[in-house]
Protein backbone atom coordinates (compact mmCIF):
# COMPACT_ATOMS: atom_id res chain seq x y z
CA UNK A 1 0.00 0.00 0.00
CA UNK A 2 0.95 3.93 -0.56
CA UNK A 3 0.29 5.44 2.75
CA UNK A 4 0.35 9.38 3.58
CA UNK A 5 1.67 9.62 7.52
CA UNK A 6 1.41 13.11 8.55
CA UNK A 7 3.36 14.35 11.82
CA UNK A 8 5.90 11.60 10.63
CA UNK A 9 8.40 13.55 12.73
CA UNK A 10 6.96 13.38 16.08
CA UNK A 11 6.52 10.51 18.46
CA UNK A 12 3.54 8.70 16.99
CA UNK A 13 4.39 9.41 13.20
CA UNK A 14 7.61 8.24 13.20
CA UNK A 15 6.57 4.70 15.01
CA UNK A 16 3.86 4.73 12.48
CA UNK A 17 6.69 4.90 9.31
CA UNK A 18 8.80 2.81 11.23
CA UNK A 19 6.25 -0.06 11.06
CA UNK A 20 4.84 0.17 7.64
CA UNK A 21 8.67 0.40 6.12
CA UNK A 22 9.04 -2.93 8.05
CA UNK A 23 5.95 -4.41 6.47
CA UNK A 24 6.99 -3.23 2.97
CA UNK A 25 4.18 -0.44 2.34
CA UNK A 26 5.65 2.82 0.51
CA UNK A 27 5.07 5.66 2.70
CA UNK A 28 5.04 9.37 2.03
CA UNK A 29 5.57 10.97 5.33
CA UNK A 30 4.65 14.65 5.89
CA UNK A 31 5.82 17.02 8.64
CA UNK A 32 6.88 21.08 9.32
CA UNK A 33 9.67 19.34 10.63
CA UNK A 34 13.19 17.63 9.00
CA UNK A 35 14.00 13.82 10.62
CA UNK A 36 15.08 10.89 8.54
CA UNK A 37 11.30 9.99 9.04
CA UNK A 38 10.26 12.63 7.03
CA UNK A 39 9.93 12.71 3.00
CA UNK A 40 7.84 15.94 2.40
CA UNK A 41 8.55 18.82 4.57
CA UNK A 42 5.32 21.57 5.25
CA UNK A 43 2.15 22.22 6.63
CA UNK A 44 -1.09 20.13 6.41
CA UNK A 45 -2.96 23.39 6.07
CA UNK A 46 -1.17 23.83 2.22
CA UNK A 47 -3.50 22.82 0.22
CA UNK A 48 -1.14 22.21 -3.08
CA UNK A 49 1.13 20.50 -0.88
CA UNK A 50 -1.03 18.02 0.45
CA UNK A 51 -2.77 17.29 -2.74
CA UNK A 52 0.72 16.45 -4.12
CA UNK A 53 1.56 14.31 -1.45
CA UNK A 54 -1.84 12.56 -1.82
CA UNK A 55 -1.55 11.28 -5.72
CA UNK A 56 -1.68 7.57 -5.85
CA UNK A 57 -2.26 7.04 -1.89
CA UNK A 58 -4.43 4.47 -0.59
CA UNK A 59 -4.82 5.55 2.84
CA UNK A 60 -4.15 8.40 5.30
CA UNK A 61 -2.68 7.96 8.56
CA UNK A 62 -2.86 11.19 10.10
CA UNK A 63 -1.03 12.24 13.20
CA UNK A 64 -0.16 15.60 13.03
CA UNK A 65 -1.43 18.14 15.72
CA UNK A 66 -0.68 20.75 18.20
CA UNK A 67 -0.58 19.52 21.16
CA UNK A 68 -1.96 20.25 25.03
CA UNK A 69 1.33 21.60 26.21
CA UNK A 70 1.30 24.08 22.84
CA UNK A 71 -1.46 25.88 24.70
CA UNK A 72 0.87 27.21 27.11
CA UNK A 73 2.84 28.64 23.70
CA UNK A 74 1.21 28.73 20.48
CA UNK A 75 -2.10 31.17 20.16
CA UNK A 76 -5.96 29.73 19.89
CA UNK A 77 -5.40 30.50 16.05
CA UNK A 78 -2.95 28.14 15.65
CA UNK A 79 -5.05 25.24 16.67
CA UNK A 80 -7.47 26.15 14.56
CA UNK A 81 -4.95 26.53 11.69
CA UNK A 82 -3.20 22.71 12.12
CA UNK A 83 -6.03 21.27 13.75
CA UNK A 84 -8.86 22.16 11.84
CA UNK A 85 -8.00 23.57 8.65
CA UNK A 86 -5.14 21.37 8.05
CA UNK A 87 -7.37 18.32 9.01
CA UNK A 88 -10.24 19.65 6.87
CA UNK A 89 -7.76 19.85 3.88
CA UNK A 90 -6.65 16.43 4.20
CA UNK A 91 -10.04 15.15 4.68
CA UNK A 92 -11.41 16.98 1.24
CA UNK A 93 -8.08 16.22 -0.77
CA UNK A 94 -7.93 12.20 0.51
CA UNK A 95 -12.15 12.24 -0.74
CA UNK A 96 -10.92 13.59 -3.85
CA UNK A 97 -8.53 11.65 -4.22
CA UNK A 98 -11.02 8.35 -3.52
CA UNK A 99 -8.45 7.27 -0.94
CA UNK A 100 -9.70 4.25 0.81
CA UNK A 101 -9.53 4.78 4.50
CA UNK A 102 -8.44 7.80 6.55
CA UNK A 103 -7.43 7.50 10.46
CA UNK A 104 -7.75 10.25 12.48
CA UNK A 105 -5.28 10.39 15.71
CA UNK A 106 -7.50 12.33 18.36
CA UNK A 107 -7.07 11.86 21.95
CA UNK A 108 -8.89 11.39 24.95
CA UNK A 109 -8.08 14.63 26.29
CA UNK A 110 -10.85 15.95 24.25
CA UNK A 111 -13.15 14.57 27.10
CA UNK A 112 -12.14 17.20 28.93
CA UNK A 113 -14.05 18.45 32.16
CA UNK A 114 -15.98 15.01 31.69
CA UNK A 115 -12.56 13.61 32.97
CA UNK A 116 -12.87 15.12 36.63
CA UNK A 117 -15.65 14.49 39.04
CA UNK A 118 -15.52 16.05 42.06
CA UNK A 119 -12.98 15.16 44.98
CA UNK A 120 -14.92 11.76 46.39
CA UNK A 121 -16.89 11.01 44.02
CA UNK A 122 -16.43 7.82 41.51
CA UNK A 123 -14.09 7.49 38.66
CA UNK A 124 -15.61 8.38 35.41
CA UNK A 125 -15.77 5.03 33.36
CA UNK A 126 -14.99 6.65 29.73
CA UNK A 127 -15.81 5.41 26.75
CA UNK A 128 -17.13 6.45 23.74
CA UNK A 129 -20.42 7.22 25.11
CA UNK A 130 -19.12 9.92 27.18
CA UNK A 131 -20.00 13.46 25.76
CA UNK A 132 -16.94 15.32 25.34
CA UNK A 133 -16.87 18.72 27.37
CA UNK A 134 -13.38 20.14 25.84
CA UNK A 135 -11.41 22.43 28.42
CA UNK A 136 -9.00 24.23 26.40
CA UNK A 137 -8.08 25.15 22.81
CA UNK A 138 -6.87 21.39 22.49
CA UNK A 139 -10.03 19.88 23.22
CA UNK A 140 -12.05 21.83 21.07
CA UNK A 141 -9.93 21.68 18.03
CA UNK A 142 -9.44 18.02 18.13
CA UNK A 143 -13.50 17.36 18.78
CA UNK A 144 -13.66 19.94 15.63
CA UNK A 145 -11.41 17.90 13.92
CA UNK A 146 -13.06 14.92 14.79
CA UNK A 147 -16.88 15.78 13.78
CA UNK A 148 -15.59 17.25 10.09
CA UNK A 149 -14.42 13.64 9.86
CA UNK A 150 -17.85 12.52 10.11
CA UNK A 151 -19.14 15.38 7.73
CA UNK A 152 -16.75 14.50 4.95
CA UNK A 153 -17.74 10.28 5.37
CA UNK A 154 -20.84 11.85 4.97
CA UNK A 155 -20.56 14.03 2.12
CA UNK A 156 -18.69 11.88 0.36
CA UNK A 157 -18.20 8.23 1.64
CA UNK A 158 -14.80 8.49 3.00
CA UNK A 159 -14.24 5.90 5.50
CA UNK A 160 -12.89 7.55 8.53
CA UNK A 161 -12.09 6.04 11.79
CA UNK A 162 -11.29 8.28 14.97
CA UNK A 163 -8.61 7.00 17.54
CA UNK A 164 -8.96 8.67 20.69
CA UNK A 165 -5.58 7.68 22.05
CA UNK A 166 -4.46 8.30 25.82
CA UNK A 167 -1.08 9.00 26.77
CA UNK A 168 1.75 7.13 25.46
CA UNK A 169 4.96 9.50 25.55
CA UNK A 170 7.93 9.06 27.71
CA UNK A 171 8.25 12.69 29.27
CA UNK A 172 7.83 13.69 32.46
CA UNK A 173 3.87 14.22 33.48
CA UNK A 174 1.85 17.22 32.91
CA UNK A 175 0.92 17.86 36.57
CA UNK A 176 4.05 18.95 38.74
CA UNK A 177 2.81 18.53 41.81
CA UNK A 178 2.13 14.30 40.78
CA UNK A 179 5.77 14.67 39.03
CA UNK A 180 7.58 15.50 42.22
CA UNK A 181 5.86 13.59 44.50
CA UNK A 182 6.49 10.20 42.50
CA UNK A 183 9.05 8.00 41.11
CA UNK A 184 8.50 8.73 36.88
CA UNK A 185 8.33 4.70 36.28
CA UNK A 186 6.01 4.23 39.33
CA UNK A 187 3.80 6.78 37.93
CA UNK A 188 3.80 5.68 34.65
CA UNK A 189 3.05 2.10 35.33
CA UNK A 190 0.09 3.31 37.42
CA UNK A 191 -1.21 5.02 34.03
CA UNK A 192 -1.13 1.93 32.74
CA UNK A 193 -4.14 1.12 35.13
CA UNK A 194 -6.17 3.96 33.62
CA UNK A 195 -4.85 6.44 31.09
CA UNK A 196 -1.58 5.08 29.20
CA UNK A 197 -1.06 2.69 26.33
CA UNK A 198 2.19 1.81 24.92
CA UNK A 199 3.00 2.91 21.23
CA UNK A 200 3.56 -0.59 20.06
CA UNK A 201 -0.32 -0.64 21.29
CA UNK A 202 -0.79 2.48 19.01
CA UNK A 203 0.68 1.61 16.26
CA UNK A 204 -1.55 -1.85 16.16
CA UNK A 205 -4.63 0.06 16.59
CA UNK A 206 -4.00 2.01 13.57
CA UNK A 207 -3.34 -0.79 11.59
CA UNK A 208 -6.52 -2.68 12.61
CA UNK A 209 -8.66 0.94 12.03
CA UNK A 210 -6.99 1.34 8.53
CA UNK A 211 -7.99 -2.81 7.71
CA UNK A 212 -11.43 -2.14 8.93
CA UNK A 213 -12.40 1.35 8.04
CA UNK A 214 -14.28 0.20 4.65
CA UNK A 215 -16.83 -1.54 6.64
CA UNK A 216 -16.83 0.90 9.82
CA UNK A 217 -17.38 3.89 7.40
CA UNK A 218 -17.23 6.20 10.52
CA UNK A 219 -17.17 5.57 14.13
CA UNK A 220 -14.80 6.91 16.93
CA UNK A 221 -12.71 4.67 19.48
CA UNK A 222 -11.11 4.54 22.73
CA UNK A 223 -7.53 3.46 22.46
CA UNK A 224 -5.89 2.87 26.04
CA UNK A 225 -4.71 0.04 27.90
CA UNK A 226 -6.94 -2.15 28.76
CA UNK A 227 -7.74 -1.60 32.56
CA UNK A 228 -7.70 -4.27 35.42
CA UNK A 229 -10.81 -2.46 36.77
CA UNK A 230 -14.40 -3.05 36.15
CA UNK A 231 -17.26 -0.77 36.24
CA UNK A 232 -18.45 -1.49 39.77
CA UNK A 233 -15.11 -0.56 41.27
CA UNK A 234 -15.68 3.54 39.87
CA UNK A 235 -16.98 4.35 43.41
CA UNK A 236 -14.24 2.98 45.37
CA UNK A 237 -11.52 3.87 43.02
CA UNK A 238 -12.90 8.03 43.94
CA UNK A 239 -11.98 6.67 47.09
CA UNK A 240 -9.73 4.48 48.09
CA UNK A 241 -7.33 3.25 45.01
CA UNK A 242 -4.90 1.38 46.68
CA UNK A 243 -7.87 -0.74 48.17
CA UNK A 244 -9.30 -1.65 44.85
CA UNK A 245 -5.80 -2.38 43.20
CA UNK A 246 -4.81 -4.74 46.09
CA UNK A 247 -8.10 -6.79 45.38
CA UNK A 248 -7.67 -6.63 41.62
CA UNK A 249 -4.07 -6.71 41.19
CA UNK A 250 -2.54 -8.14 44.29
CA UNK A 251 0.53 -9.29 42.77
CA UNK A 252 1.34 -5.93 42.26
CA UNK A 253 2.03 -5.59 46.17
CA UNK A 254 5.52 -7.18 46.56
CA UNK A 255 7.57 -5.64 43.30
CA UNK A 256 6.01 -2.33 44.50
CA UNK A 257 7.04 -2.53 48.30
CA UNK A 258 10.57 -3.21 46.85
CA UNK A 259 10.97 -0.31 44.70
CA UNK A 260 9.54 1.94 47.20
CA UNK A 261 6.54 2.86 44.74
CA UNK A 262 3.01 3.43 45.89
CA UNK A 263 -0.21 3.84 44.12
CA UNK A 264 -1.84 6.70 43.73
CA UNK A 265 -4.88 7.52 46.73
CA UNK A 266 -7.78 8.14 44.22
CA UNK A 267 -8.70 7.93 40.44
CA UNK A 268 -10.72 10.40 38.60
CA UNK A 269 -11.16 8.10 35.28
CA UNK A 270 -10.72 4.73 34.06
CA UNK A 271 -10.43 4.58 29.73
CA UNK A 272 -12.16 1.86 28.45
CA UNK A 273 -11.07 0.04 25.20
CA UNK A 274 -13.30 -2.82 24.69
CA UNK A 275 -15.41 -1.05 21.82
CA UNK A 276 -12.00 -1.02 19.99
CA UNK A 277 -10.94 -4.83 20.84
CA UNK A 278 -14.40 -5.84 19.76
CA UNK A 279 -14.96 -3.94 16.47
CA UNK A 280 -11.54 -3.47 15.14
CA UNK A 281 -10.29 -6.37 16.09
CA UNK A 282 -7.62 -4.83 18.33
CA UNK A 283 -5.53 -6.85 21.05
CA UNK A 284 -3.95 -4.55 22.78
CA UNK A 285 -0.42 -6.53 24.30
CA UNK A 286 0.99 -4.06 27.04
CA UNK A 287 -1.30 -3.36 30.42
CA UNK A 288 -0.80 -2.89 33.95
CA UNK A 289 -0.24 -6.44 34.68
CA UNK A 290 2.35 -7.11 31.49
CA UNK A 291 4.34 -4.15 31.97
CA UNK A 292 4.67 -5.10 35.82
CA UNK A 293 5.86 -8.32 34.67
CA UNK A 294 8.37 -7.30 32.28
CA UNK A 295 9.82 -4.75 34.48
CA UNK A 296 10.08 -7.88 37.29
CA UNK A 297 11.88 -10.33 34.68
CA UNK A 298 14.05 -7.33 32.99
CA UNK A 299 13.96 -4.07 34.90
CA UNK A 300 12.73 -2.70 31.53
CA UNK A 301 9.77 -0.47 31.27
CA UNK A 302 8.94 0.74 27.26
CA UNK A 303 8.39 -1.86 24.83
CA UNK A 304 10.76 -1.90 21.82
CA UNK A 305 9.24 0.51 19.34
CA UNK A 306 8.97 2.72 21.98
CA UNK A 307 12.86 2.72 23.11
CA UNK A 308 13.28 2.96 19.04
CA UNK A 309 11.39 5.84 19.22
CA UNK A 310 12.76 7.51 22.45
CA UNK A 311 11.81 10.65 23.84
CA UNK A 312 11.10 13.91 21.59
CA UNK A 313 9.86 16.54 23.42
CA UNK A 314 6.99 18.80 21.65
CA UNK A 315 8.08 21.24 18.13
CA UNK A 316 7.99 24.79 18.93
Amino acid sequence: MRILVTGAAGHLGEALVRALRSRGDEVVALDVLDSPFVTHRGSIADRALVRRCMAGVDAVLHAATLHKPHVATHPKQAFVDVNVTGTLTLLEEAAAARVRAFVLTSTTSAFGRALSPPAGAPAAWIDEDVRPVPKNVYGATKVAAEDLGELVHRDSGLPVVVLRVSRFFPESDDDPERASGYDGTNLKLVEFLYRRVDIEDVVDAHRCALERAAAVGFARYVISATTPFEREDVAALGIDAPAVLRRRVPEHEAEFARRGWRMLPTLDRVYVNARAQRELGWQPRHDFRSVLARLRASGEFWSPLAQAVGAKGYHR
